[in-house]
């Protein structure tokens, strides 16, 4: 059954992989895709997460796993077709969260260390 699962996720993201090789994704593109697509409507528009859509950003899952869970999801998140966000726009949104920045150390912040 496993395999099965395995197979499924490969043949989704397939295209995407495939593609990615052609196209070297872009986080100025893909911030304003995360924009034009509504992400930031859920997940904040740094990819920081929110009410009603989990973090995504600084480190999101790799490009494979975040396709096949955007191409497939069956949760509150509606599923997003190839149609709707193309290929080169989810790699270009990729880069962009992949661009976030890592929040400092709150060790280094004297605020929160009286």
């Amino acid at each position: 059954m496993r395999w099965v699962i395995k197979l499924s996720l490969a043949a989704l993201t397939a295209g995407l992989v495939m593609s990615g090789a052609a196209y070297a994704a872009s986080a100025e593109k893909g911030k304003t895709a995360y924009v034009q697509h509504g992400c930031w409507q859920c997940h904040g528009f740094v990819g920081q997460g929110g009410i009603t859509g989990p973090k995504l950003g600084p480190d999101p899952l790799p490009l494979e796993g975040l396709s096949a869970f955007i191409r497939s999801s069956n949760g509150p998140m509606p599923p997003y077709p190839e149609k709707i966000l193309p290929n080169e726009d989810l790699a270009d949104i990729h880069a962009y969260l992949q661009s976030v920045p890592k929040p400092p150390d709150y060790k280094t912040i004297p605020l929160l260390n009286p």
